[in-house]
């Protein structure tokens, strides 16, 4: 290991540079490097794809995952990942990106994502963790301190609201400020906070009209301002549209380069007066800030234990995967097996065979090595497992063009005669990817007549799924048990082994709502848009949100996950602190494993509102933890509900509130299976804002001063209405009450009276 170089004086260097060079620091040298400065001793600095792997071109450059790339150790994506609920395990999973960020000389890892899905639809799912903000902070909190632990830098995108593919590079996402702060911005705010990660991504769609890279709200008053953001805004690769705006905006890299022609019309805007130089100089600080940070871990590199990282990534895929269904069979649940059941078992489909284990575009990584569930069960049984492809699978070579009759016959004649049927069945790569989005939720239909010929002849068929998004499984009648391992990277197969053989209990929660059908979606009819806009017209009602408080059946529902062991639930307790901002909510439960094996259960805390004076969700996450218990432990666990817990936000103040009134609790082990609850009273906040004469004559008796200066005026006016025209009257702007004689006074005592509540 070579000693660390001197890092270079900031301050000299900026001093020292040319208008010129401090326009180039902004943007990319080529497609993944920063600028250098010789002549200063300011090197360039490599910038990689991730999230879930080191994607370091060795050769071409590309963004869609075209060129070959370095081997890395290929995790489990962020929709894998987010179904574990194990923020410990994601921590170690960051560590383990950063040690291979570093030994490869690369100075930031490009992601994660956490941007909300919005819809199943969405092409880039299998890249983002959750359809819930809170779960998506946490775990990209954890994975964030993971890997800047190793000295390397990370990207936080892609900011902000970009939840399609569809037109992803103009499309403006029109979403109310409410609906942005309580789904779509939550996830960034808790991972900026939390953990400052080196760089966030600006992305490339418009925010209510705006381009996310040249909106001053978005990078400078809300990030900065707001969230206290230390490090530099990067742009996605070409999402800059207009680079001077961007700059005084607040993005402070370009990428990739542009061969200097962006460069040019900083240099121009600076000279002629347009962007003032001092705005330049505090991106370029902030280049030149990441760049020295870099440095120490560029000059020693470490090694990297390939071994225990595909280990570690065998055991993330187990985790993240989610036992839908285990229905018994012949009085017993057909999982796990058992070695006799598993030696009699036959293995049907290509992605047995063919693993699928990562998605398309730019965050493909070249695995160091990559097991498939077939020859890891067949290792496992230690026999040579019957197998059959079953159907073709489109973008495998050789697969689409077998005879789909011919593959049909032989899986329906190797099912008859076997114990078990383990079908795997999935999306095939083309289905989905970066840069365009899923057309449907379904299967592919020769995959389910498969499914629905070996279940003619056999009813212990076992259905594993691979996908980067959520299914519909309106065949799961067909299967006794199904199991959604999602995309598991390159140890999937043997994690796959590990669950069907119960070497490991499965512990994997949805992350995502499984909804019976597309139309049931909330984004359903507004996704993804039409001539430019695409309306967020569903507001806070997002994922598990909508479904329950509309009451809509879903065919397996957010947090959702079974084990091979049963967990009892006793003495849900919450207890109040505080008042108003200061409120505080104490929640304690007592989990059990009430069954005959080791587990791990995740507790999910839910909040409801129910006489919030806006629109809110019948319950919204707010906590969770993942305990594991041997046989016949109990565990109690606490977690503390803070203000912002209990919170939305006000349009009207444009802040966050608390209502306070009565407040529930719910405990469970999903958003539809509640195990206990406590109802608590909370003290809000004085909610009111200054009243003027547009204001209703309700807005002024519930306002402390307006209600004293008013009330009783128009008591007196009012005295011999009826009780429909009084309430008609209490909707109606105070104004418009005097213009029609009915409140007792003239227009000039009701300015009046505004005067003096202003005043007040």
């Amino acid at each position: 290991m070579s000693d660390a170089p001197a890092l270079f004086d900031i301050d000299r260097v900026l001093s020292e540079l040319t208008l010129e060079e401090k326009a180039a620091l902004t943007s990319g040298s080529d497609f993944w490097h920063t600028e250098g400065v010789p002549r200063l001793g300011v090197p360039p600095v490599m910038v990689t794809d991730g999230p879930h792997g080191l994607r370091k071109q060795a050769e071409s450059a590309d963004h869609l995952g075209l060129g070959s790339s370095v081997p890395a150790t290929c995790f489990p994506p962020a929709t894998a990942l987010a179904s574990t609920w194990d923020v410990d395990l994601i921590g170690r999973v960051g560590r383990a990106l950063g040690v291979e960020t570093r030994a490869n000389a690369v100075g930031v890892l490009l992601g994660p994502g956490v941007n909300i899905k919005r819809s199943p639809l969405c092409g880039r799912n299998f890249e983002y963790f959750s359809e819930d903000p809170v779960l998506a902070g946490d775990l990209a909190a954890a994975l964030v301190e993971g890997i800047q632990s190793q000295g390397v830098g990370t990207s936080l995108k892609h900011f902000a609201a970009n939840n399609q593919e569809s037109d992803r590079m103009r499309v403006s996402a029109d979403v109310d400020e409410r609906t942005l702060r309580e789904i779509y911005l939550p996830a960034f705010e808790r991972v900026v906070t939390r953990t400052q990660p080196w760089t966030v991504m600006c992305s490339y769609n418009r925010v209510n009209g705006t381009y996310a890279s040249q909106d001053p709200w978005l990078l400078t008053d809300l990030l900065r301002g707001e969230w206290g953001f230390e490090g530099l805004v990067v742009s996605d690769w070409g999402a800059v549209v207009d680079r001077v705006a961007a700059v005084a905006a607040g993005l402070d890299l370009e990428m990739p380069a542009t061969g200097g022609r962006t460069d040019a019309l900083v240099v121009e805007a600076v000279r002629d007066g347009r962007l003032d130089e001092a705005v330049l100089d505090v991106a370029v600080r902030r280049v030149l800030t990441m760049v020295a940070r870099a440095q120490a871990a560029l000059a020693d590199p470490g090694t990297v234990d390939v071994d225990a990282h595909h280990a570690l990534a065998r055991e993330a895929a187990a985790d993240g995967s989610v036992l839908l269904k285990n229905d018994p069979v012949d009085g017993t649940p057909v999982l796990p097996l058992s070695r006799e059941d598993a030696a009699a078992a036959v293995v049907i489909g290509e992605f047995a065979r063919t693993p699928r284990y990562q998605g398309a575009g730019s965050s493909q990584v070249n695995p160091t090595r990559l097991d498939d569930a077939l020859t890891a069960l067949r290792a496992a049984v230690g026999t040579r497992l019957p197998f059959a492809p079953g159907f073709a699978v489109a973008g495998v070579p050789g697969s689409q063009d077998a005879d789909d009759a011919a593959l049909l016959a032989e899986a329906v004649e190797a099912a008859r005669g076997a114990g078990t049927v383990l079908l795997f069945l999935g999306l095939p790569a083309p289905d989905e990817s970066e840069g365009y989005d899923r057309t449907h939720l379904g299967l592919p239909a020769d995959q389910l007549a498969v499914l629905r010929a070996v279940a003619a002849v056999n009813p212990r068929v076992v259905v594993v799924l691979a996908n980067g998004s959520a299914v519909t499984v309106e065949w799961q009648d067909d299967a006794a048990a199904v199991l959604e391992t999602w995309l598991g990277g390159q140890a999937g197969g043997s994690a796959v082994a590990d669950l069907l053989l119960g070497v490991r209990n499965p512990s994997g929660r949805l992350a995502e709502t499984v909804p019976h059908r597309l139309e049931d979606t909330p984004a359903f009819g507004s996704f993804p848009g039409e001539a430019g806009h695409v309306r967020y017209g569903e507001g806070v009602l997002v994922g598990y949100r909508w479904y329950d408080t509309r009451l809509l059946d879903v065919a397996y529902p957010f947090g959702h996950g079974l084990s091979y062991t049963t967990f009892a639930y006793s003495g849900v307790r919450a207890e109040v602190s505080g008042e108003g901002a200061a409120s505080s909510v104490e929640v304690t439960v007592t989990v059990t494993n009430t069954g005959a094996v080791a587990g791990a259960e995740t507790v999910q805390v839910y909040v409801g509102d129910p006489d919030a004076a806006v629109v809110r969700p019948t319950r919204e996450l707010k906590a969770f933890a993942k305990v594991a218990l041997e046989p016949g432990e109990s565990r109690t666990v606490a977690v503390t509900l803070g203000a912002r817990d209990l919170s939305y936000w006000h349009p009207g103040l444009r802040r966050w509130v608390v209502g306070g009134g009565r407040t529930v609790v719910e405990v469970g082990a999903s958003s539809r299976d509640v195990r206990g609850t406590a109802e608590v009273a909370v003290t809000g906040e004085p909610l009111w804002s200054e009243v003027t004469a547009d204001s209703t004559v309700n807005e002024w008796l519930a306002h402390p001063v307006g209600a004293r200066l008013l009330g009783p005026e128009l008591t007196s006016a009012t005295a011999d209405l009826d009780p429909g025209m009084l309430a008609m009257i209490g909707d109606m702007p105070v104004r418009v009450v005097v213009g029609f004689g009915m409140a007792g006074f003239d227009l000039a005592r009701l300015d009046a009276l505004v005067a003096e509540a202003r005043a007040a």
